[in-house]
C-alpha cells in the first residue's frame, strides 16, 4: 500500500508530514479530511490530524509519523542516526513542537481564524496576551537560525516543522511585524520557502 498522509492541508502539523515525505522523495498520497471527521477517527480515536496509513500500518502523531517517513524509506536523513548528533535536532523538534507551536498557532493564528464572535469579528482576547510575548519568542528564534538553519547549519527535520508555522503567522499583522525585524529568521524563511518540499505543500 501506498503511504498516505490523511488531514486538513492548512494544518502546519500536516504540512511537516507531507514536506517530511517530499524531502525524502517519497511518493504518498495526501488525503484531505477535517480534524475529527469519520475517516480520521477511523486511525486516532481523538480525532487529531495528521494521521498515516502504510503498508497495513496505521500511525498518529506528526513527529511519530515524521520519524517513520524518516526511517522507512530511503533518501537523504533528516535526522542524524548518530545519537550525539541527533540530540540536538531532536531537541529543536520537541521544542517547536511544544513552546513555538502553542504560542504562535494556538494561542495567535488559531485564535484569529477560528475565534469570532457572533458578528464574525475575531475576538482578540487571547491574541492581546499573546502578542505581548511575540517579541521575545521571535527573538528566540532569531537567534536559533543564526547558523543558516534551526539550530545548526544544515536542513534537518526540524525545519520541517518550523516552516509551516512561520508561513501561517505571516497571515496576521502583528506576526508579519514580528517577522520584519528578525533579520535572521527573515533571511532563513526566505531560503528555505523555495525548496520544492515547502512549495509543493502549499495549500
Amino acid at each position: 500500500m501506498a503511504l498516505e498522509i490523511i488531514g486538513f492541508p492548512r494544518s502546519n502539523f500536516v504540512r511537516t508530514a507531507r514536506m517530511v515525505a517530499q524531502e525524502k522523495g517519497v511518493a504518498y498520497e495526501h488525503i484531505a479530511a477535517m480534524p475529527h471527521s469519520d475517516e480520521v477517527k477511523a486511525i486516532n480515536p481523538l480525532g487529531l490530524i495528521p494521521v498515516m496509513r502504510h503498508d497495513g500500518l496505521d500511525l498518529v502523531e506528526s513527529s511519530a509519523i515524521a520519524h517513520y517517513i524518516d526511517t522507512a524509506f530511503d533518501g537523504p536523513a533528516l535526522v542524524p542516526t548518530d545519537p550525539r548528533e541527533a540530540a540536538p535536532v531532536n531537541r529543536w523538534i520537541a521544542t517547536v513542537n511544544t513552546s513555538v507551536d502553542q504560542m504562535l498557532m494556538r494561542r495567535y493564528v488559531v485564535e484569529y481564524a477560528f475565534h469570532k464572535d457572533a458578528d464574525g469579528n475575531v475576538v482578540r482576547d487571547v491574541i492581546d496576551q499573546t502578542v505581548k510575548r511575540l517579541p521575545k519568542m521571535f527573538a528566540f528564534l532569531d537567534t536559533a537560525v543564526a547558523q543558516g538553519y534551526l539550530g545548526g547549519d544544515n536542513f534537518t527535520m526540524a525545519d520541517c516543522f518550523l516552516m509551516p508555522i512561520l508561513a501561517a503567522v505571516q497571515n496576521f499583522p502583528e506576526g508579519k511585524e514580528n517577522m520584519e525585524n528578525s533579520p535572521n529568521l527573515k533571511a532563513y524563511f526566505a531560503k528555505v520557502s523555495v525548496r520544492p518540499s515547502f512549495t509543493e505543500t502549499a495549500g
